[in-house]
């Protein structure tokens, strides 16, 4: 059995519906959607927010180091997270060395 095929809109169906063309009386007599529908705006920025990981107030700088085969070996073995395994060794010892400095 073969399948309908989805009425389509042509050309022709869109010039066919009358609407009213736009005039400086009906552009005076606009109003913004932030009045009309205040909750739907509001919605839309709530959602726009959550979207991604939030900004870090401290965010991590990218750089491209080389290391030593063992080294990375090393860190690799413990498995996932091993490149902030590293971050975090590396940030113990500047802390030991501003410790040092007083």
């Amino acid at each position: 059995m073969k399948k309908k095929k989805p009425d389509h809109i042509s050309q022709e169906d869109w010039d066919a519906v009358e609407s009213p063309p736009l005039t400086k009386e009906i552009l005076a007599k606009m109003r913004p959607a932030r009045e009309v529908a205040p909750e739907l705006i509001a919605l839309q920025e709530h959602i726009r927010k959550q979207r991604g990981r939030p900004k870090s107030a401290n965010p991590k700088v990218a750089t491209q180091i080389r290391l030593s085969p063992e080294v990375v070996e090393f860190f690799k073995a413990k498995g996932r997270g091993w490149q902030t395994r590293i971050d975090a060794v590396l940030r113990g010892v500047v802390n030991r060395e501003k410790r040092k400095r007083g």
